[in-house]
């Protein structure tokens, strides 16, 4: 399920805005831990439910940034 992190709570857990409307409470997953991928506010995450309790997760996947912010206009490079 698709969210967007909304705080950054300690020891890696995350308060993420999930596309129904639900907040859950996630964690990293291993795999992402290992690779060092950091997770911002802001981020869009895929997060997986656990069966047992709706309100917690586990983030399993960061989403690929594609609505970067174009470069500043007014920065001029001394290059020729």
């Amino acid at each position: 399920m698709k969210g967007v992190v909304t705080q950054c709570l300690s020891n890696g857990m995350f308060r993420i805005s999930l596309e129904n409307g639900f907040n859950v409470i996630a964690h990293i997953s291993g795999k992402i831990r290992r690779n060092f991928i950091r997770i911002l506010l802001g981020d869009s995450v895929v997060v997986e439910l656990s069966p047992y309790d709706l309100t917690r997760g586990r983030i399993i996947y960061r989403l690929k940034q594609t609505n970067l912010a174009p470069p500043n206009s007014s920065f001029k490079s001394n290059s020729k």
